[in-house]
């Protein structure tokens, strides 16, 4: 689209995660009018420590906001999977994207207060729950619980798993439940018993179980997250600090007994939760990011790096398609075929026996050295 068109268009994206909040900047930054619409009323992101892959790190050099990411982040150069109890099984560094070679290492809550923190003034409206959209043609209407009507030329649903842009134009699917549950907490370096010593992510897996320590040393921190077999598919369930404990019985014992003395108070438990692949992502006027797209389960870290890329890619499409109508075709073309290879590789239920399946091309140390 020429320049001249962009400037003319009217975004309204639902939702100001991380996918939304990315599609504004990326959106804005060709000259398009947008608006972001977000229910709650204020923006509080819950969980712990993300990883943002070398390919995200260079979206963000590109929209010119890479300086305010990287200064509340750390930059890892690997990753590491071990036994329960620490045995080494795989090594390796983080897939580079040009120059850049880091993994840098965030708060969710700081990763969204930045990205939100580079937008124009007024850019995101609190308070919008989406009730429903309606699909126009050549444009969009959105109504919100608080009796608001927007018009729109394009409407970008970010709104996460439970989209109802997803659900009321594109897929009535529900999410689908995957058999766990997540733990994550926020804990000082000092009660990590001497396990994080740099700025590298670690797994440790054993009996269905996984922790992640994942180094937050530029905030004096550690993400501890336990991902754990559950039949309980509850989307907040109720659980003691025995039920965690249990989930760790014959790991590292250091392991056990930062479990042991997470305050349950700040612990985010949540039941794990996925989507199928959605068969179409779009209309002429109305377009699906991030995770109401294609949520997927947490195993390969790619959740918000995929809502960053796909903020990118329809920036770029936009801008490559010779009409608005074309563009989020082309979009889902670019897109679509990447990130059902990461929901497909990110349902598997991996062991100490899959690493190779899980990471192609890769073997565990201990086999390796067995050749």
């Amino acid at each position: 689209m020429q320049p001249s068109e962009l400037k003319n268009l009217k975004i309204a994206i639902v939702g100001a995660g991380y996918g939304g909040a990315a599609a504004a900047k990326a959106l804005s930054l060709l000259g398009a009018d947008v608006t972001v619409y977000e229910q709650a009323t204020r923006i509080r992101e819950v969980g712990a420590g993300i990883g943002l892959r070398p390919s995200t790190m260079n979206r963000f050099r590109e929209w010119g906001i890479f300086d305010a990411i990287a200064k509340v982040s750390s930059p890892s150069e690997y990753f590491e999977i071990l036994s329960a109890t620490g045995e080494p099984m795989l090594k390796e560094t983080w897939p580079a994207a040009g120059e850049q070679v880091h993994t840098h290492l965030i708060h969710r809550g700081d990763f969204i207060e930045a990205l939100l923190g580079v937008l124009p003034e007024g850019m995101v409206c609190l308070g919008h729950k989406l009730d429903s959209v309606q699909d126009r043609g050549d444009g969009a209407v959105l109504t919100f619980a608080n009796g608001r009507t927007v018009e729109a030329d394009l409407v970008v649903g970010a709104d996460g798993i439970k989209s109802v842009v997803r659900r009321e134009l594109f897929s009535d699917k529900e999410p689908v439940f995957s058999g766990e549950h997540a733990y994550r907490a926020v804990i000082s370096v000092d009660d990590a018993h001497g396990m994080v010593t740099d700025d590298n992510l670690r797994m440790y897996i054993g009996r269905g179980t996984k922790v992640y320590l994942l180094p937050l040393r530029h905030r004096g921190q550690v993400s501890f997250d336990i991902t754990a077999l559950c039949p309980d598919g509850t989307w907040a369930p109720q659980v003691t600090r025995d039920d965690l404990v249990a989930t760790v019985e014959g790991f590292d014992e250091r392991l056990v007994n930062i479990t042991r003395n997470l305050d349950m108070d700040t612990v985010n438990i949540r039941a794990v939760y996925d989507i199928d692949p959605v068969d179409t992502w779009h209309s002429d006027s109305v377009v699906l990011v991030g995770d109401a797209a294609h949520s997927m389960l947490h195993h390969q870290g790619q959740g918000a790096n995929s809502a960053i890329e796909d903020a990118g890619a329809l920036a770029d499409a936009l801008r490559q398609a010779d009409s608005l109508t074309e563009a989020p075709a082309l979009f889902q073309a670019t897109r679509k075929p990447e990130t059902d290879k990461l929901q497909a590789i990110s349902r598997q239920g991996w062991t100490e026996d899959e690493i190779s399946d899980v990471f192609p091309g890769q073997k565990p140390a201990a086999a390796a050295t067995q050749e």
